[in-house]
């Protein structure tokens, strides 16, 4: 056995040291996802990282957890909408809270229109192949295009199917319930070949979906267009009552967020008026902790608010979401699934 001091030399007493080195992680062909993951554990850094949010997440997956999903950034444009739907439907969401934007895209995608992945611009610059798409009428997200009529097809669905039903005041749960209400009824209705999705699945197995920053998407900008020629009305404010009886009632939690902002932030803050905070929580982002903003603070800073108890298990992946959580998801599937 080697060691790395000099031959002869005192060895200071180690707290913080422990023999336990780093192996070297083994690919081979036809290994699955949870095999890939347990090879992850063996490495530093992002991998061992991965590892260990994959055992936090299959905790938290176990019917005694509820769990809490912050989904934020382009989750839906970039085709992860699937993973979400599929949770909720297989139990493993008890709250769900994303952005306008997400569900606005979820519910074009319901009822009949696609996002499609971008071209190349060849050899002219990035703002005269955007001055072209904005002639084209098409919207760019990243590499993912959006062509402007599918905004209306989602106006007329709104004004149609899920404005006209709602009472004239009401939360925006309500509301983003009733909007998987129609999501599913005109997939179903019009034989569309995508499924209905994410508000679709939540409307069907009672999850709740908050989205409190709704005013900061197209979904929102409909809603407030819609207020402005009749009594319909949104109470943000109601929603914390629901959110917060189920943070308070829950005997375990677990929190996923995936990516920073509002929702993050409304999935952590919910523990500060329960009896106690979350017991697992791990988080996905690419945003920096030494910039000082929500998105990029650490889960560990969260246990200084009490927003995770002390004991909590937590890990942090930093890594674009659209790699790791299908990463994530699957190695905590095949872990519950042994």
């Amino acid at each position: 056995m080697t060691d790395d001091t000099d031959e002869g030399a005192d060895v200071p007493p180690r707290e913080e040291f422990h023999h336990d080195p780093i192996e070297h992680t083994t690919v081979q062909e036809g290994m699955t996802v949870g095999e890939l993951v347990e090879e992850y554990g063996k490495a530093g850094i992002g991998a061992g990282a991965l590892h260990e949010a994959v055992d936090i997440t299959a905790a938290m997956f176990d019917d005694d957890v509820t769990t809490f999903v912050g989904l934020a950034g382009a989750m839906v444009p970039t085709g992860m909408r699937r993973i979400v739907a599929d949770l909720i439907r297989d139990g493993h969401i008890d709250v769900l809270v994303t952005t306008g934007a997400n569900l606005t895209h979820d519910a074009i995608e319901a009822i009949g229109g696609k996002h499609h992945h971008g071209r190349e611009h060849g050899d002219g610059s990035l703002r005269e192949h955007d001055e072209t798409l904005r002639d084209e009428w098409v919207d760019r997200i990243y590499d993912v295009y959006l062509p402007q009529e599918h905004f209306t097809l989602l106006e007329n669905h709104l004004r149609s199917e899920v404005f006209p039903e709602i009472e004239e005041r009401v939360t925006i749960q309500r509301l983003t319930d009733e909007l998987g209400r129609a999501n599913a009824a005109v997939n179903d209705r019009e034989d569309i070949d995508e499924r209905a999705g994410i508000a679709a699945a939540a409307h069907e197995h009672d999850v709740p979906i908050y989205a409190p920053a709704i005013q900061d998407s197209v979904l929102g900008l409909q809603a407030w267009l819609y207020s402005q020629t009749t009594d319909f009305g949104l109470d943000a404010l109601g929603d914390m009552s629901g959110l917060n009886d189920i943070a308070y009632e829950a005997e375990s939690t677990g929190a996923l967020v995936i990516g920073g902002g509002v929702p993050k932030n409304f999935v952590l803050q919910t523990m500060l008026v329960a009896p106690d905070a979350y017991d697992h929580a791990v988080q996905l982002t690419m945003d920096p902790e030494h910039a000082g903003g929500l998105s990029g603070a650490t889960l560990e800073e969260a246990r200084s608010w009490g927003k995770l108890e002390k004991a909590a298990s937590n890990a942090s992946v930093y890594a674009d979401a659209t790699i790791t959580l299908p990463l994530l998801v699957a190695g905590a599937r095949e872990r519950i699934s042994e």
